[in-house]
């Protein structure tokens, strides 16, 4: 049995990465990717990368079809075109990723260190208004909200 971690590592043994700084270059140099972000449709309109569209992944394998009522003709249309694949911290794109090229789409790259790692290299990033949000205040967003059931219950003391 694998965990979370296991399964993304797994997978980044058949997904290659694009760091920001380079995805930024890249873009800077006139590169039109498609830029896929995997995250729940409440974490991308909290703040996102301008031009990028959301398909979460829950419906990734359905968006990339003709005929499904998630069909998503851009993604339907991407089979040869660059895709990045972005998520929160890197981990859940890299898992789209691999299904993509499990699913025949030949160029598809993983954002490293997700949206985080965009906002950390001060990137832009848009609202659900279309306004642009600063570094700050895109960490505050992004930050980590585990709530104390969601930690790791303490080990058990030995007598």
């Amino acid at each position: 049995m694998q965990n979370y971690d296991e399964i993304v590592f797994d997978a980044l043994t058949r997904v290659k990465e694009i760091m920001p700084w380079d995805l930024s270059a890249s873009l800077a140099a006139g590169n039109k990717p498609l830029l896929l972000d995997v995250r729940e449709p409440s974490e991308f309109l909290m703040l996102y990368i301008p031009d990028s569209i959301n398909v979460p992944r829950g419906v990734l394998e359905q968006s990339c079809e003709w005929g499904y009522e998630e069909t998503v003709p851009a993604m339907a249309n991407s089979r040869t075109r660059e895709i990045v694949v972005i998520c929160r911290s890197g981990k859940r794109s890299i898992l789209a990723a691999d299904t993509l090229l499990r699913m025949g789409f030949s160029n598809v790259l993983s954002l490293k260190t997700g949206i985080k790692g965009w906002n950390d290299f001060e990137q832009p990033l848009l609202n659900s208004r279309g306004e642009m949000i600063d570094a700050d205040a895109g960490e505050l967003l992004l930050a980590s909200k585990l709530r104390t059931d969601q930690q790791p219950p303490p080990k058990l003391k030995a007598r």
